[in-house]
C-alpha cells in the first residue's frame, strides 16, 4: 500500500522510477501503473490517453473526458476540482455558470483567458451528481495533472476549491478559507488556493468580507504578481 502512494506524492514529480517492465500503453487501463515524469513528450499523448482512461469508475459514468482550455504556453494555470454537467457534455472545463463567472473574474484584471491562462481539473471525469471527486478517483488522476504542470510550465497556479489544493498538496491540513489568497510555493512555482466561483455563485453578496470581495483582492494580487513576473 505504501508503494502504490508513493506513486502520487507530491515528491513523485521529482523522483518516480518506473519499473522495468514500464509500458505507456498501460497507463490508461490501470491505476496502479505509475506516470514517472518525462512520460509524455507535448500534452498531445497525454489528452489522447486521458481520452481513453480506465484507470478509476468515473470511466464509467463520464460522457466526455475533459482534460484542458486555453493557452498550453501560458503563465498562469488554473486547477479546478471536476468537471459538472455543461462541462461532461462539452469536453471543456469551466463553461457552465462558474466558468462564465471565472471569464468575467479574469477579465476585471485584464488577464486573457485565451492567451494568458491554461484551464484544467484535478479530475477530467465528472463525479456522479457533481459530487466531490473520491480519493481514490484524485490518485488515479493525479499523475496526469503532474504531467500537465510540467508540460505547460506556468509561472503561477491557481487552486480553485478545496480538492483542487488537496489534489496538488495532499498534505495540507488547513481548509481553504483559511489559505485563501496566501501565496505557497510548489516545486518552484507560486500557487495561491482561491475560492471556486461556485461558491461565489451561491454567496452573492459583495461586502467586504464577504467571498466576492475576497476574490477581488485575490485576483487582484495575481494580477501584480503577473505583471511582475513578466517584467523579470
Amino acid at each position: 500500500m505504501t508503494d502504490q502512494i508513493d506513486l502520487f506524492n507530491a515528491s513523485g514529480i521529482e523522483v518516480t522510477i518506473p519499473p522495468k517492465d514500464f509500458n505507456p500503453a498501460d497507463i490508461p487501463t490501470s491505476a496502479q501503473v505509475p506516470i514517472p515524469p518525462g512520460t509524455y513528450k507535448s500534452l498531445d499523448p497525454l489528452a489522447a490517453h486521458c481520452k481513453s482512461c480506465q484507470r478509476c469508475d468515473l470511466s464509467q459514468t463520464r460522457t466526455n473526458v475533459v482534460v484542458s482550455r486555453g493557452s498550453r504556453t501560458a503563465p498562469i494555470m488554473i486547477i479546478g476540482e471536476g468537471p459538472g454537467q455543461q462541462e461532461d457534455e462539452q469536453g471543456l472545463p469551466f463553461v457552465g455558470r462558474s466558468g462564465q463567472l471565472l471569464e468575467k473574474i479574469l477579465a476585471s484584471v485584464r488577464i486573457d483567458s485565451e492567451k494568458d491562462v491554461y484551464i484544467c481539473n484535478i479530475v477530467k471525469c465528472r463525479p456522479p451528481g457533481n459530487r466531490n471527486p473520491l480519493a481514490a478517483e484524485i490518485n488515479a488522476c493525479r499523475p496526469y495533472i503532474l504531467e500537465q504542470i510540467r508540460l505547460v510550465n506556468p509561472k503561477i497556479i491557481l487552486l480553485t476549491g478545496a480538492t483542487s489544493v488537496k489534489g496538488i498538496m495532499p498534505h495540507e491540513k488547513r481548509g481553504i478559507t483559511k489559505i485563501r489568497g496566501q501565496w505557497i510555493e510548489w516545486e518552484g512555482r507560486q500557487c495561491m488556493p482561491i475560492l471556486h466561483p461556485a461558491y461565489l455563485l451561491r454567496n452573492p453578496s459583495r461586502e467586504k468580507g464577504k467571498p466576492k470581495w475576497l476574490m477581488w483582492q485575490d485576483i487582484q494580487t495575481v494580477r501584480a504578481k503577473l505583471d511582475e513576473i513578466l517584467a523579470e
